[in-house]
Formats: structure tokens, sequence, C-alpha cells
């Protein structure tokens, strides 16, 4: 178990890309929650959202790719999820509870975290508003554990739980069990693993002809390589590379409709700011895709009347 500090000694974090805008002028809310409350390597995530959110205000706001200013959307950054440290299920509720709250007024909300098992209370919200939904997963490791370190509701089963709640499917694993291994091979998670992606050009479209309409993404940063990505709680050689990474979001982007996602997994390393800077990058970079490839505020996107 990871170390509990008094968070009532820690500032709240600042907002994302430095932009202060309210809730009500705001299409996109940014859901910090820094929660550590089941790590078993390496401890550090509970700094993830801070690190993302000041690494942000060092983007360019303009994205030349997509020729827009995604910012345009209006992007509140909520209040930080404070950790309940009572039991992990506990603080999977916070986390369903204020996505709700969210979602309720027909927000897009992007989770910062944090350790993976808050995705669980994300998804749990999301699948009410969204019952035909998938989850698209990117990871190093499968999260198929039933049970880890005495407890059900920890990062390592993360993907067990949500596979109770919808259908999924796993980009990037290289990291599993016997066990997980079996659940697999039972149908119960689709997998594109590593070793796949590597001899198979059209990996990209058969992620794709697993998942629903509606989508779910949650991002593990430790799906991608760790040459460019070190800063993990649970490192993994032979991750994705930046372009890989991008690839499937834009595609998942262009041809689905993605109705949330979360970056997680962040556990800052001081000194190096590259690995931070990534996270709000890939941030910004899926949130201008998503909007600009469903046209819902393309006119807001490009600044025209």
């Amino acid at each position: 178990m990871s170390h509990r500090p008094n968070f009532s000694e820690e500032a709240t974090p600042g907002v994302f890309l430095g932009l202060d805008t309210t809730l009500d002028s705001s299409r996109v809310v940014m859901l910090p929650v820094p929660y550590e409350g089941t790590v078993s390597y390496r401890s550090g995530t509970r700094h993830g959202p801070r690190a993302i959110i000041e690494a942000s205000a060092h983007l360019e706001l303009y994205d030349p790719e997509l020729d827009a200013e995604p910012f345009q959307l209006g992007i509140h950054t909520a209040k930080p999820i404070w950790p309940d440290y009572s039991a992990p299920e506990h603080m999977i509720h916070k986390v369903s509870l204020r996505c709700r709250e969210y979602l309720h007024q027909n927000k897009f909300v992007v989770l910062l975290g944090g350790e993976h098992s808050v995705t669980v209370g994300a998804v749990q919200a999301y699948v009410e508003k969204y019952p035909d939904m998938s989850v698209l997963q990117l990871d190093a490791h499968a999260d198929l554990r039933d049970r880890y370190h005495h407890t059900r509701w920890g990062h390592a089963s993360t993907m067990r739980r949500i596979g109770e709640l919808c259908p999924a499917m796993a980009v990037g694993i290289r990291s599993l069990s016997l066990e997980e291994m079996d659940h697999v091979r039972e149908g119960n998670l689709k997998v594109m693993f590593v070793h796949k992606i590597l001899t198979d050009p059209e990996w990209i479209s058969k992620v794709l002809e697993s998942l629903s309409d509606q989508v779910y993404v949650t991002i593990d940063l430790d799906v991608l390589d760790q040459g460019i990505m070190p800063s993990v709680g649970t490192p993994v050689p032979g991750g994705l590379s930046w372009n890989q990474i991008l690839d499937l979001l834009r595609r998942v982007a262009a041809e689905r409709e993605v109705v949330g996602f979360d970056v997680v997994e962040l556990a800052p390393i001081p000194g190096q700011v590259a690995p931070d800077f990534l996270a709000a990058k890939i941030v910004y970079k899926f949130l201008g895709c998503v909007f600009a490839n469903k046209r819902l505020v393309s006119k807001n996107l490009k600044g025209q009347a």
C-alpha cells in the first residue's frame, strides 16, 4: 500500500492550460483524482493530476494538424476528488458520483489520475448514460485479476470490474498473469498484444472492429515505451510509440463516438518534465481530435461564427 499523505496540507492544483473557464460556459470538465490507495510498486500517482495540469500551461493552444484551438470548447477544471482511504470501493463510488453529476449537465468529462482503479468509477457513471458503450483500454497490463492484495477494487482489477459492466478491448498489453490469460482465452476481454501490433499493419482496423459505436477510452500511460514515459508506477519495456498511440486515437475519434476518456498512472519523477508534458499533450490532442471529428463544435474550433 502507498504512503497516505495529509491532503489538507496539499494545495489544490491549478487549472488546465492555465485558463480559468466557468463550468456553465464549458463543454469539457477536467476532473483531477489524486488517488493512489492500491499501488503495488512505485508510488507517486497522487501527484499525477497536478503534474499534468502544471505542464499543460506550457502547451501551444493552436493545433496545426486540426487547424484549430481546442480550448475554445471551454475547458473547466473541477475541484479534485480528494482521496478516501477507508476502502478502494468507497473512492470508486466518489468518482462515480462526481462523474454522474457532470454527465447530467451534458459535460464531456476527462478524468486525470491518479491510479487506474479510479476508471471503474467513471465507467459506472458512463454506462448509465451510454448503456451500449464499450471501453478501449490502452495499457501495458491486463488489469484482470479478480482480487489482488486483498481487494477486488484495486488497480490490478480495473478491467475485471469494468468487464462486468460493459464490453472492453485492450491494446498494448505485454504483462499479465496466467490467471489473467485464462480469462482472456475464455473470451472475457479482447486483447491486441504488442507482439501482434508489431507484425500486423491492420491492427488499428481490428481494434475498431471490436468496439461499439460509443466508446470510453482509458489511457494508462505505461502503454507507452518507457523511453518516452518512464514516469509510471509499474513500467514495462517494449511499449508503443507516440505516433502509434496517436494513430490509434485519431482513428477511434474519427470512426467512433468517444463519450469520455481518462489519462491515469502518471507518477512524476522530480527533474523530468518531458513525461508530464507528454501526458498533458495527449489529453489536449485527443480532446481536439474527438470534437473536431464529431463536428459538434467544429465552427467554434475553427474560430468561425
